[in-house]
């Protein structure tokens, strides 16, 4: 075994535990400190990859910025003391249809969009180009559709959720 090979094995089960840990936290505060961990393996994986600026994107983006604002409304707003809510009838059953239209169309895209040549090519000279930001959103749109449609539902979860959590209840505060 290579010492790449037992970085990589030692850090997948970090980042594994860590989001594991992040889900199962009954502490908000001590679930989003899971995430931060999880965007820095997720940084050395990038690093191992050969992608320097992207790891420390990963880094400053993720767990400087955006995890600094996320635990500051947490501790803001003291959701890890919030009342439970009421769910309402409608709610499971829509949940439910979603994730199965979500599931459909994952799976459809899989198979739809399975290639046998995995070949990595090397980027080509012009990136600087017009055409090539057309290339990449093209290919954004078209090869990579199932996660950036996942990324758009997860930053819509996430906006319903924070105004959830900041609404008052009628005749309350």
């Amino acid at each position: 075994m290579s010492s790449e090979l037992i970085v990589f094995l030692v850090l997948s089960l970090v980042a594994i535990a860590t989001a594991l840990g992040m889900l199962f936290s009954q502490n908000a505060v001590y679930s989003a400190l899971f995430l931060v961990l999880n965007f820095v393996t997720v940084a050395v994986f990038y690093l191992l990859l050969g992608a320097p600026f992207i790891a420390m994107s990963q880094i400053t983006v993720y767990a400087g910025a955006i995890m600094v604002l996320f635990l500051f409304v947490i501790m803001l707003l003291g959701a890890e003391n919030l009342a439970p809510s009421k769910n309402l009838p409608w709610q499971k059953p829509l949940a439910r249809l979603l994730s199965v239209i979500l599931a459909v169309e994952a799976i459809y895209l899989l198979f739809s969009r399975a290639r046998t040549d995995l070949a990595v090519t090397a980027p080509d000279a012009s990136l600087n180009t017009m055409d090539s930001l057309r290339d990449m959103a093209m290919s954004l749109f078209n090869q990579y559709l199932l996660p950036f449609e996942v990324t758009s539902i997860l930053l819509l979860v996430a906006m319903v959720g924070a105004i959830v959590l900041t609404r008052q209840e009628k005749g309350g505060k």
